[in-house]
């Protein structure tokens, strides 16, 4: 077996666990979404909420802003909002007698796209080149977008009056579709009495900065992926576009969406190495939405998709490759 240097994974470990502990102070009981959250941060991919109102996915997208020090930009998707108004628009300046582009709310670091399936589809499709290459072309002229760029998309899976459900290709672009659900019992008489007085993300300070995130990102990148693993992965994704339960199975994105997860997850347990284990930890929350279930439709779907997920890693067989020197 190819042995490689391991990078120091230890910074992006205690970046990770600094982040999770600050937003538990907003958030409470919700450990496993948070620690998914900064998973896909560090990951460089997108979050798709998928969740009732009123749980916290507004919260979220700000926790995570304000610990990252970052720039933060909230935008409520109706069916009059046009794409210009997210990408940005060229204007004539009388006064200076030339076109000026005036930036859209895309130009900012972490974006909450809420309820993004109630826009068009011509306004979800604008966001398609800045989600996968973190730049927008207006009129021919492409802009940067400043980095760390996330995209925070919300949508509320009961209503479907007035909505516009996302294509599978604008799935493809988020890394993870999570739901933050509601409190235990004990967690929400907490988050009542610490929302009594004031609200506590006025008082939460940054813990980063976001040169510390781009770093970590490198970092993450940069865990070392054996030969075996890289198999496993394959192994699952066609074990998707063969299982008779499932419309369509994990395209090679997936694959790739599949790999970068676990590589954040084994730099955030602090390891400079992937292992079966951390492909298995992430399979659910990339794949879920990345593949299309034959028969079931909503929520049934959605259970139906992670049973034959579950189904699968324990059909395919985990390799045994011993760990690099």
């Amino acid at each position: 077996m190819e042995t490689q240097a391991r990078p120091d994974a230890v910074p992006v470990q205690e970046l990770a666990n600094r982040l999770i502990h600050n937003m538990e102070t907003v958030i409470m009981g919700k450990h496993d979404v948070i620690r998914k959250a900064v998973l896909c941060l560090l990951a460089n991919g997108h979050i798709l909420l998928e969740d009732l109102p009123g749980t916290g996915k507004t919260t979220l997208a700000k926790a995570m802003a304000q610990s990252l020090g970052c720039s933060f930009a909230r935008v409520q998707f109706t069916p009059d909002l046009l794409p210009s108004d997210l990408t940005g628009v060229s204007f004539y300046n009388q006064k200076e007698q030339e076109f000026v582009f005036k930036q859209g709310a895309v130009f900012t670091n972490i974006l909450l796209a809420d309820e993004i399936n109630r826009a068009t589809p011509r306004t979800q499709s604008s966001l398609l080149e800045c989600m996968e290459e973190r730049q927008v072309s207006v009129d021919g002229v492409t802009h940067r977008l400043q980095l760390p760029f996330l995209v925070m998309a919300t949508q509320n899976p009961i209503e479907i009056q007035g909505t516009f459900p996302l294509p599978e290709a604008q799935l493809d672009r988020f890394l993870m579709r999570l739901s933050v659900g509601y409190p235990a019992a004990e967690d929400e008489k907490n988050m009542l009495l610490g929302y009594a007085s004031s609200n506590p993300l006025d008082r939460l300070e940054p813990i980063a900065r976001a040169e510390e995130l781009l770093r970590a990102q490198e970092i993450c990148h940069s865990i070392y992926v054996g030969d075996a693993v890289c198999g496993y992965i394959v192994a699952i994704a066609e074990a998707t576009r063969s299982d008779e339960g499932l419309r369509y199975g994990a395209s090679p994105r997936a694959s790739l969406a599949l790999l970068h997860a676990a590589q954040a997850n084994a730099a955030m347990e602090g390891r400079g190495y992937v292992l079966p284990d951390d492909v298995k930890a992430v399979c659910a929350d990339v794949l879920g939405h990345r593949v299309l279930c034959r028969a079931a439709r909503g929520a049934q779907a959605k259970e139906t998709v992670a049973e034959i997920l579950r189904q699968i890693l324990v059909r395919v067989p985990a390799p045994t490759e011993p760990l690099p020197g």
